[in-house]
């Protein structure tokens, strides 16, 4: 969930920056903030996936 947090504070920086008017560092944030988003679901799939496999076997 941890990751999910930092994804959330990168958008709203990446939202802050572009109304201020830094384009590049408000593009920047927001990929890293797509970044961090896409791993965030990566490593959920990969949980759920290893949740399901254990309690298959283990029944």
């Amino acid at each position: 969930m941890n990751l999910l947090k930092w994804t959330l504070a990168f958008f709203v920086a990446a939202i802050l920056a572009a109304f201020l008017g830094f384009g590049g560092v408000a593009g920047a944030m927001a990929g890293v903030a797509k970044l961090t988003f896409y791993v965030f679901i990566a490593f959920a799939v990969v949980s759920l996936v290893v949740s399901l496999t254990r309690s298959s076997t283990a029944s």
